[in-house]
Order: structure tokens, then sequence, then C-alpha cells
């Protein structure tokens, strides 16, 4: 008896009695959906990798990785803090600088203590050797930070000390060695002139899409479903978001400048030539957040539209869903203050005319902040809604994550049919997650209707996938009549 792995083996071609044991794979039946609130942030910090994506899941890890939040409209931290409180829970953060960011620095007993990433954090770092009092031949190299963490390294030498630190991926500081080392001598010391740079120019947030890649291009092949660059409100860079977002199936939140009125919003959009489901454009109306770290701020919208969305599964919009720690707007003003400007119905319809969406309070379903609708900047009435987006991206990464393993076999009837399984499974998994209404709203061939022998004989198989999707109640009109001579009736209604 021989066992064999499936494909292994021709069975047409056995000459010797025996039995023979084939491993076949567990048949597919549908694809695992890829993530839907996966949120790709890019923005400044005080501490941290430049232009490296890293996964951050609350602020517990952003701090750990970033250092404390600033009060900059481009900081990361802030974004973070504000994108979980609407119900998001998964990031991927990209650092970013203009350059002229430097590493804080100290000299300990003779020897160089270089901070590992640039920052201003850097300058609270505090290196601190102590003698053993057991063991006097060893010293103990503290390194501590209020918001980073401690680590502790043990050794007889500076070189010793020096090979610790650059084993360790979490060390914040490396050391510098002279040729002839000092010998270790107890003592103190906190790192300085670690700086922040200045404000990166947009160009810094686009990054490089190149072998090792930068900025918005960092976060290719990370799963981001949602896209920010935070606080970046250049009106140039639209239509790069919108490109990006459309080849990663990502949708990026893009956001004119702090004070822009509607006139010159609408304005910018038809000259940056932005059509682009890819792309929601928010209204430069910024908002007022309690910062738990730096006070009252007046921040960009995308945090709070990313958060949101982030929060919710793939086939809603975000139309009319309530926001949290907004404290007010430019136009509306802090709450404290007691001013309430509102956005008409004129107002209103300019911007969602435009494809522009706008958070404001009230909201269609009482006094509170929201998305006021849940559009993208698309023309197109069947694609220009938040839902559209997300589900069409969401469909297509989950197909192109998985289907990919049909490529290399043999074409076959048995191939047609077990394409169509697949699909016809993950599409059958949605309608059990309410994502896709019903059964009837999909619909997969793949079979010699749609594969001729001229095309497979290429190498080329097709499937075609139609989805009908779930609409999103926009326009909610209640007829009312009333009267002392008006008939009621009483039909129990059907559904």
């Amino acid at each position: 008896m021989t066992i064999y792995q499936s494909g292994q083996l021709n069975t047409n071609s056995l000459n010797v009695p025996d039995l023979y044991v084939q491993i076949l794979q567990p048949q597919t039946l549908a694809l695992n959906g890829v993530a839907s609130g996966r949120i790709g942030l890019v923005g400044t910090a005080a501490w941290g990798a430049v232009g490296t994506p890293v996964i951050v899941g609350g602020m517990g890890d952003f701090l750990a990785a970033f250092g404390p939040k600033q009060a900059l409209a481009s900081d990361m931290g802030m974004a973070v803090n504000i994108a979980l409180l609407q119900g998001a829970s998964d990031f991927r953060c990209v650092r970013v600088t203009d350059g002229t960011d430097a590493a804080a620095t100290a000299e300990l007993s003779g020897v160089t203590l270089n901070a590992v990433h640039t920052g201003s954090a850097g300058n609270a770092i505090v290196a601190m050797l102590a003698q053993d009092t057991i063991l006097p031949t060893y010293y103990t190299l503290s390194i501590s930070h209020a918001v980073l963490g401690s680590r502790t390294y043990r050794g007889t030498t500076w070189v010793g000390l020096a090979t610790a630190l650059a084993a360790d991926d979490t060390a914040l500081v490396r050391a510098s060695v002279p040729q002839t080392a000092p010998a270790l001598a107890a003592g103190s010391v906190t790192l300085a002139g670690g700086t922040d740079g200045g404000t990166p120019a947009t160009a810094a947030f686009i990054g490089v899409d190149g072998t090792m890649r930068t900025g918005m291009y960092a976060l290719r092949g990370q799963g981001c479903a949602i896209g920010v660059l935070h606080g970046v409100s250049d009106a140039t860079s639209w239509t790069t978001q919108a490109a990006f977002g459309l080849e990663e199936g990502m949708y990026m939140i893009a956001c004119g400048p702090a004070g822009d009125t509607i006139a010159n919003a609408v304005t910018q959009k038809a000259a940056a030539g932005l059509d682009s489901y890819g792309v929601k454009l928010m209204l430069g109306d910024w908002l007022w957040w309690d910062d738990d770290t730096n006070g009252d701020m007046l921040v960009p919208p995308q945090a709070f539209v990313a958060g949101v969305l982030g929060g919710l599964s793939p086939e809603q919009s975000s139309l009319n869903r309530q926001l949290y720690g907004v404290i007010g707007s430019q136009k509306a003003g802090l709450v404290s203050s007691g001013q309430a400007a509102t956005y008409s119905t004129a107002e209103l319809s300019a911007l969602f005319a435009a494809g522009i969406d706008v958070v404001c309070n009230p909201a269609p379903g009482g006094a509170y902040w929201a998305v006021r609708g849940g559009i993208n900047t698309s023309s197109d009435a069947d694609t220009n809604d938040d839902s559209y987006t997300r589900l069409t991206n969401y469909i297509s990464e989950t197909i192109n994550a998985g289907m990919g393993a049909f490529v290399g076999a043999v074409i076959t009837p048995t191939l047609f049919g077990d394409i169509r399984a697949v699909l016809l499974g993950t599409l059958s998994n949605m309608v059990t997650t309410g994502i896709l209404g019903a059964s009837t709203d999909y619909a997969v061939v793949c079979d010699t209707t749609n594969n001729p022998q001229s095309r497979t004989a290429l190498g080329y198989v097709r499937a075609d996938v139609q989805v009908r999707y779930q609409g999103i109640n926009r326009f909610f009109v209640v007829n009312l009549q009333g009267g002392a001579s008006v008939t009621v009736s009483t039909d129990t209604p059907t559904a």
C-alpha cells in the first residue's frame, strides 16, 4: 500500500495490483470575508518608525509605538483616539515627517546613547546605570519612559550592554561605544535634542511607491478598507488618493481646509477633477474635540467619519450615524458657547449635488452630530453612496483573496462547478450575515455558456457574478392625511 497526495498518482497507468490511497484536500465551500473595518492611517507622531505600517488595536498599542499625543491636526494619536470612540478597533498606522526630525541623544559614563527613533518623545527617555550590590562586576542599565515603557539590561562591560541593546527589537536606545571602551560607572542621564521637525508637506503623506514604500503607499497590501491622510486638505492630492483607493479597495476619507466655504469647496472639487466612488470628501467645517491630553482642539472630520465606518458592516452607510466626542464645529461653534448655527436645506443640497459630505447637528434622527449625506464623490446616482464603495470593495477583495487557488488547475466541467460552488457559497454566507438581502440577490455563471472552447484553449476561464445590493433609506416620505372627514382604513398591512 502506498499513500499519495492528490495529483501525484496517474490512475490511468496503474499496472501493479495494490491498494492506492490518495489524500484529497478538503473542499472549499466558501471564502472567508476580508476585514471591512481596518483603517489605514497616515500622520505625524512624536516617536516611532517612519514609513512603516504598524498594527494598532487601541490607545495602549499606539502610545507604546508612537509616544504621547500632540496638539496637531495631523497627529495620528488623536485620530486613533477619535476613531476608537466611534467603534473602530483595527488600524495600520504610518508615521510621516518632513525630514528635519532628529533623534534624542545623551552621554552616559563616556558612551553615547541614541534614541532608536526621531521625535520629541525621545527627550523624556531616562537612562540609569547602577552597580549590582551582590555582584559588583555587573551593572544594570535601566532605560525608562513614562509612555514608551521601561527596559533593563545587565552586563559587565559597555560592549556587552551595547550588544544587548542592539539585539532587542523593542529597545528605546542604542549605544555607540568608542574604540577604547570606558569602564562602567554608575550614573543617570536624560536624553535631549529630539525633534519632530516641521509640518510635513502633502508629498510626504502621499509618499513614494517604490521598493521602499513610504506615506500612503506604505499601506499597500495591508488589507485596509478605509484610508486617511490625517489633516491633509490639499485638493491636488484628491485624485491621487482616489486612484490609490481604487487600486487597493480602500475607501479614502479626504477633507477640505479648515473654515472652507461651500462655494469654494464645490469649485475646488470641480477643478481637481474628482469624480470617484473611491473617495469620500468632507467639507472643511472642522470639528471641536475635547482631547484628554491637549484640551479643546479643532480637528479635521476624517477620523470621526473613518471611525464610524470602521465600526459598521460593509453594506451600511455613514448617513445619520451618531458621532461621539464632538463638542462643536466651525460653523456651529462650541456647544458650550451657546451658538447653534445650522445648515439650511439649500446649503446641504449644494453640497450633496457636488458630491461633498459634511458632519453637522442636527441629524435626521434628532439633535446629535452625524454624517449628513453618507455619499462619496461619484456623480453617478447608482454608485455615490458609502455602501456602494464599501460593499463593492468588500466583495471584490474577498474574491481576490481566495479565488487565486484555482489558477493552474485543469479546465474541466468539474473546475467550472467548483468555481461556481465557492462563489455561490461565499455570497450565500453574505446573505446569512445580512450583508446581502436574499438568495435571489445574486447569480453566478461559470460553465460552457460563457467559457467556449476557443477561450479555454487559450487558458481563459471566466466567471460572471451579479450581485444586487440592499438600498439605503435616503429619502423617507411619510404621507399624512388628517381631518374630520378622513376615512381610516384598518386593514392589516402585508409585508
